[in-house]
């Protein structure tokens, strides 16, 4: 007779199920805030290398004066990545405002109409899949607890403690911008003549496919769509530029 003994679960439930270890999933706060400091992140960056790139590639074309790149280049740069921290501040503003004028819209009308409010809360729990009993249960509770936080969550999908924040998207943007500039703007006058272009093409490719791949896996989406939609663009951009660039050249302009 074998003295072993089956394996059974480490864990059962009360029922003799074995026991589910709980699924856990990171959870870094609302997820429309991390989707909005990543778009920020990730359009300034590619802005960065992408316009920079095709500004000194460009202008590679006409000339291969070390000074000229690099005056064209670091123009590009303070311009770029001030136009995207103003044009970001401009739109994360607006947002905000929308957003604080409509928590203020919520708040005279849990004062004006608090049944209405009631109803109308009911009816949107309604709509997400609960009982008509359970929904007017659930917003009673939410209302008592925080009646125009459960109305801003619910109805406008704004959390009232996490408006965003124009001066980070601003600042995101901006160092954001400035760090993917930096690449090409090094990589176009750092290198001997002969090498200027090729050395600027590859960089410039391998950090947008290094930057499409990162903002795939921290946005949890199919990496190589990313991959290819950054390298292409890239690649055309400077391969535009630099077509304009040798024409001028070539013309004397």
């Amino acid at each position: 007779m074998s003295d072993e003994t089956p394996a059974v679960p480490a864990r059962q439930d009360p029922h003799g199920e074995p026991h589910q270890e709980p699924h856990q999933e990171p959870h870094e706060g609302p997820l429309g805030n991390r989707l909005n400091r990543l778009r920020a992140a990730v359009l300034g960056a590619n802005d960065g290398v992408v316009s920079t790139a095709g500004l000194v590639v460009g202008v590679a074309g006409a000339t291969d004066s070390r000074g000229t790149l690099l005056t064209a280049g670091l123009a590009g740069l303070l311009a770029g990545s001030m136009s995207m921290a103003a044009g970001e501040y401009v739109s994360v503003s607006t947002q905000r405002d929308s957003e604080r004028a409509a928590l203020a819209l919520e708040r005279t009308e849990l004062a004006v109409a608090p049944q209405a409010e009631l109803d109308e809360l009911t009816g949107l729990l309604e709509g997400k899949g609960l009982t008509r009993e359970l929904a007017r249960e659930v917003a009673e509770q939410l209302t008592e607890h925080d009646a125009l936080r459960a109305h801003a969550e619910v109805e406008l999908g704004i959390d009232p403690d996490e408006l965003t924040s124009a001066w980070q998207a601003a600042g995101a943007s901006f160092l954001a911008f400035t760090a993917g500039s930096l690449l090409p703007l090094h990589a176009i006058v750092l290198p001997p003549a002969h090498l200027r272009l090729a050395v600027t093409v590859v960089a410039v490719l391998a950090a947008l496919v290094l930057c499409g791949w990162g903002s795939a896996r921290m946005g949890d989406a199919p990496a190589g769509r990313a991959v290819l939609r950054n390298a292409a663009g890239g690649a055309l951009a400077m391969a535009v530029t630099y077509a304009a660039g040798s024409l001028l050249g070539a013309a004397g302009v």
